[in-house]
């Protein structure tokens, strides 16, 4: 046991976590993980018929549920809706006092229930019957009623709950999760659901900057971008690298397509056998044919380009192989696609 001053300047005993507690996480865990591993045997024909009628809703899909089956509700409506499925979620009890109105009856209601006999829930089934919407229910227990007045039920039930007590919902919730989990793969892939459609969703975090990110929209535009002519001296291009403190410079033709590139590598190579540093030509000493990239692509492939060669900077290049841009890894960490 801890002994700690309380605020009264008495101590008060602080209990410290038992010997048994890493042997108690363990069977919680192995507990969860064989309740959705027995999931996968009844992933058949029901499920089919689930995925089936969400396809062909042609209103809106609804998920609902109280206590801990309603966080878990929140939580399959907003990975439907993150994966191509339009979802949302109501509150069973708000539903009996107003909210049945924002279902209609071309909608499709998703009830998630461990016992099935959610009283709450089971006051909306006749409302729902009435209106014409279609109900999936997602319980642990087959022979329950909320089980028996759906269209289709998907069974969720687990051999003991990893509480000690056997009480707390806890492996119950998981396999309702990791079913609704499944449900909205299932339902992404069939609808050809892409990366693009998932970062449209997700414009605001890491994963939408790196999907909708273009080079274009974190390159090095005009003067900032270091080039010289190929007919420039070693010297000039040196002048310019240091004038765009990019680690590099372009080398460019009359029409400006690229033709090299002049890095601080190869200013270290050519230190070493030029002897009239400022009578050497750059075209004799730069990297011909260097790694470019299109501004229409995605900035991740230009991390995975600069990775893939291990080099750190890239030029940008147009249709027809003229210079528009450059950008380095430093660039790209400021556009926090890194």
């Amino acid at each position: 046991m801890i002994r700690a001053a309380s605020r009264a300047g008495q101590d008060d005993t602080i209990a410290e976590a038992s010997p048994g507690a890493l042997e108690l996480a363990r069977r919680v865990l192995a507990i969860e993980a064989d309740a959705v591993r027995a999931l996968i045997g009844r992933i058949d024909e029901r499920f089919q018929a689930a995925v089936t009628l969400i396809l062909s809703c042609r209103g809106r899909v609804t998920v609902s549920g109280i206590g801990k089956s309603g966080h878990i509700a929140r939580k399959v409506a907003s990975t439907l809706s993150s994966t191509g499925t339009p979802a949302y979620f109501v509150h069973p009890a708000e539903a009996i006092h107003g909210d049945l109105g924002m279902i209609r009856p071309e909608d499709l209601f998703i009830g998630i229930s461990h016992s099935g006999e959610s009283e709450e829930l089971l006051r909306l089934v006749p409302l729902l019957k009435r209106q014409g919407a279609k109900l999936i229910a997602i319980t642990g227990k087959p022979q329950s009623s909320l089980a028996r007045e759906a269209d289709v039920h998907l069974d969720a039930g687990v051999a003991q709950e990893a509480c000690p007590l056997n009480l707390a919902p806890t492996a119950s919730t998981t396999a309702a999760l990791a079913l609704g989990d499944a449900l909205a793969i299932a339902l992404l892939d069939a609808r050809g659901f892409s990366s693009d459609d998932f970062a449209r969703s997700h414009p605001g975090g890491t994963l939408g900057r790196r999907l909708l990110t273009h080079v274009a929209d974190v390159m090095r535009r005009g003067t900032e971008v270091p080039a010289v002519r190929e007919s420039a001296t070693l010297k000039e291009a040196v002048l310019e690298m240091s004038r765009g403190r990019m680690g590099m410079t372009g080398i460019v033709d009359e029409a400006g397509r690229v033709k090299g590139v002049f890095t601080d590598g190869d200013l270290r190579r050519a230190l070493e056998k030029t002897t009239d540093f400022n009578a050497a030509a750059v075209a004799d000493v730069m990297t011909v044919d260097p790694r470019t990239i299109h501004p229409e692509a995605l900035a991740v492939e230009a991390v995975q380009l600069m990775e893939r060669h291990k080099v750190n900077q890239l030029l940008v290049v147009g249709a027809g192989h003229e210079l528009v841009g450059a950008l380095n890894m430093h660039d790209l960490f400021r556009a926090k696609v890194l």
